[in-house]
């Protein structure tokens, strides 16, 4: 899967958390979930199961910590589903 349409699915999990929509419309791989976006963390638990549900793959609680912007997200999918 091309890393363009992993980064469009993410941001379609991701929408309906989102708080600040301004942040949300320009988002890049450098935008965060937290301070960026103002989703809370418990969230963040929520969107990763979205993840892991989407791509069909699991996502460890180490790798799950390290979901911190949009980018490491998509970059921790890509990896994945091009290791199946």
């Amino acid at each position: 899967m091309e890393r363009k349409a992993i980064f469009e699915k993410v941001l379609h999990i991701v929408k309906p958390y989102v708080k600040n929509q301004e942040a949300f419309a320009a988002a890049n791989d450098s935008t965060k979930f937290i301070e960026d976006l103002k989703i809370n963390s418990a969230r963040l638990v929520d969107i990763v199961l979205a993840f892991e549900d989407e791509f069909s793959f699991p996502i460890s609680d180490e790798e799950a910590e390290e979901i911190q912007t949009i980018g490491s997200a998509v970059d921790l999918i890509s990896q994945k589903f091009n290791a199946k």
